[in-house]
């Protein structure tokens, strides 16, 4: 399964792209991801459909999952044929409720409201955390 994280927004500044990009790159044999910029919120959504997977938005009224969780529903689309996921993290305004009722989940990281940088990164540290979960890996201390 390969994972597109689509940030609505500018792109990172040099420090938090090469942090984001040391999780892409320790990922790669757990949990190949990608971490893709769109200026608008309609090339974003445009872009999860095209991929034609489960589209999961990150909204800080969504569900909020457990580490150990979100590793688990990653291993079910996995384990279901599931090829393609997007992650959807907004912009400044975040999603409207249309948009929360189309995607195929909503997961919050915190119900506190992040930056939208540090939302970036904690969802890329997160997605590797999940794939050292799915090995069996002690990255995890439970």
């Amino acid at each position: 399964m390969r994972i597109t994280i689509l940030a609505q927004g500018r792109k990172l500044d040099r420090e938090t792209a090469a942090l984001c990009d040391e999780y892409v790159r320790r990922s790669r044999p757990l949990v190949p991801f990608e971490l893709v910029v769109c200026t608008t919120a309609k090339a974003q959504w445009d872009r999860a459909k095209a991929l034609g997977g489960p589209i999961v938005v990150l909204d800080e009224r969504g569900e909020a999952w457990s580490s150990p969780e979100l590793a688990a529903r990653l291993g079910r689309w996995r384990d279901a044929g599931t090829r393609q996921l997007a992650c959807l993290i907004g912009g400044a305004d975040g999603f409207d409720d249309g948009e929360r009722a189309r995607a195929d989940a909503v997961f919050s990281l915190s119900r506190l409201t992040l930056p939208h940088r540090l939302a970036q990164l904690v969802v890329c540290e997160q997605l590797y955390r999940a794939g050292t979960i799915l090995a069996g890996h002690p990255y995890h201390h439970a």
